[in-house]
């Protein structure tokens, strides 16, 4: 049983920036990736564990971040993502986000910038439920601004991301692609089973009506914001192992590209003599 090394993962599901981006020619399998899911869970158990001791080498430097953005369709699995590719991985240096709608005092400032705010520390890894492109998403199929404004927030974005990832952040950006009757299948599991039911909006549907709307909304984020300093990988969500396992392979990817070292404390061990 042979895992796909990590350069084989990120060829399948990277927009390469500044090629055409199809999205409803991308599969929501996983297959094509991960033949079985016996291979994927043992990928994930690997590189989770990678993880833990990359970002406990992360937290030790202090001089740079990683944020990882998630972003799809309601069920797609954002907090199951996390929950698994991050399950071996101790609380210290982590930060995590989920962005709801804008509360007043952020609707009173630019879009950016409870974003801006929620940007992890030095030597911490930030993780994004939803993100700053919920206002080229939602806010676009909804109009809930001038199409003229959503139109310039592309080019804005492309300049805040290639800002922080010039001042220590490096950025991997996750679309989940969950195919349509999949969401359908999970929408009606969160009804069926009690401890899913908290988590279902009826607005849910009202977005699900507008399937194609939100497609052609993600299909331009990704085409217009997939850069070399913040790449959008389109990962398949129908299989909830394989999701797990291709994001994981990739943000151990991004950990390692680091190269990562502990921290000189600036004195020998010898040095000391404990009597």
């Amino acid at each position: 049983m042979a895992i796909p090394s990590i350069a084989v993962v990120r060829k399948a599901v990277i927009a390469r920036p500044g090629k055409p981006f199809v999205l409803s020619a991308r599969d929501t399998s996983g297959r094509d990736v991960f033949d079985n899911k016996e291979e994927a869970e043992t990928s994930l158990k690997k590189d989770a564990a990678c993880i833990n001791e990359l970002k406990d080498k992360l937290y030790a430097e202090g001089r740079r971040s990683l944020l990882v953005v998630l972003q799809g369709m309601d069920t797609s699995g954002k907090s199951g993502t996390i929950k698994s590719v991050f399950s071996d991985t101790t609380p210290l240096g982590m930060e995590v986000k989920a962005f709801k709608a804008p509360s007043s005092e952020e609707l009173a400032r630019d879009y950016l910038w409870r974003v801006h705010n929620a940007v992890p520390r030095r030597g911490h890894i930030g993780i994004f439920d939803r993100s700053h492109y919920e206002d080229v998403l939602v806010v676009r199929v909804r109009g809930f601004a001038p199409l003229d404004e959503v139109e310039q927030r592309y080019g804005q974005i492309n300049a805040f991301e290639k800002h922080l990832s010039e001042n220590g952040t490096k950025i991997v950006k996750f679309m989940l692609n969950i195919g349509y009757a999949e969401q359908g299948v999970r929408l009606k599991e969160r009804l069926q089973e009690e401890h899913k039911l908290w988590k279902f909006n009826p607005g849910d549907l009202d977005d699900r009506s507008k399937w194609s709307e939100f497609m052609s909304a993600y299909e331009l984020a990704v085409q217009r914001c997939s850069t070399r300093h913040a790449p959008w990988y389109v990962v398949p969500a129908d299989s909830r192992t394989r999701r797990n396992a291709i994001v994981a392979r990739i943000v151990r990817g991004a950990l390692e590209e680091m190269d990562l070292n502990w921290k000189d404390p600036g004195y020998k061990p010898e040095s000391f003599d404990f009597g």
